[in-house]
């Protein structure tokens, strides 16, 4: 499956404006209020979590129509996993950890234009429910902003925010997890009826990314943002390419 916009914003009040300088805002097009106008590059401040992370295993959902919208996403324009450098940097430390356990880390997407998730919206709103059967046949579409699937903004778009399951290296089998990636279902959050594996597989995996600086979303296993996000309050809507 793939993609869950969230509603992690709401629990996110407290945080201060990023302390960006006026040379750098006005270079990146930066609105602290949370908007990026007129972005079309790569800032430096992110970087191609493959290039960072040996053995990364990236299967970047958006970029093809195997999703809940079932087309190509907006802005996902290459099947590349970007995050700013601090957030690959503490990836590649989890998979460091994971390997002598023989396994490794899959991702299903990462940094997440404002242009995709305005796709999304869009999504939620038309009343076509060709997908639902395979990626949400619990939950109503009319229900998935209310229930805190879906949301106007994302986390992702801050660039230090994750989807990613375990495999198994180098084979890169993905470890049983009790539901797909982005099944909107109560099925994917913590008090999910899943299996004893699924439990202590989602469990191991979030172990490993709390060790090193990433919290969960309670809502959905795969699901995980550095605590100390560089840009907390800023959102960008450059592609992925």
């Amino acid at each position: 499956m793939d993609a869950i916009v969230k509603i992690e914003e709401s629990a996110r009040t407290g945080h201060r404006a990023a302390s960006l300088k006026l040379p750098v805002l006005a270079l990146f097009g930066l609105l602290l209020t949370g908007s990026l106008l007129n972005a079309q590059t790569r800032p430096p401040s992110f970087a191609d979590a493959a290039a960072v992370i040996p053995d990364l295993k990236v299967d970047m959902r958006y970029f093809g129509a195997a999703n809940f919208v079932g087309a190509r996403v907006d802005g996902y324009e290459a099947p590349v996993c970007l995050l700013t450098h601090q957030a690959a940097t503490a990836l590649a430390a989890v998979q460091r950890d994971l390997r002598p356990r023989g396994l490794g880390l899959k991702v299903f997407d990462c940094y997440r234009p404002v242009r995709a998730v305005r796709h999304f919206v869009r999504w939620a709103r038309d009343p076509d429910t060709g997908t639902k059967a395979e990626f949400y046949p619990h939950v109503a579409k009319g229900n998935l902003f209310r229930e805190g699937y879906i949301a106007s903004r994302s986390g992702h778009s801050r660039g230090s925010t994750v989807d990613l399951t375990l495999v198994t290296l180098p084979g890169g089998e993905e470890l049983d997890m009790g539901t797909p990636f982005d099944f909107l279902s109560p099925q994917s959050g913590q008090g999910g009826r899943v299996s004893a594996e699924a439990r202590a597989n989602r469990r191991l995996l979030a172990d490993a990314m709390r060790a090193r600086g990433f919290i969960p979303y309670d809502k959905e296993w795969w699901h995980f943002t550095l605590r100390n996000e560089p840009f907390p309050n800023s959102y960008f809507d450059f592609p992925v390419r």
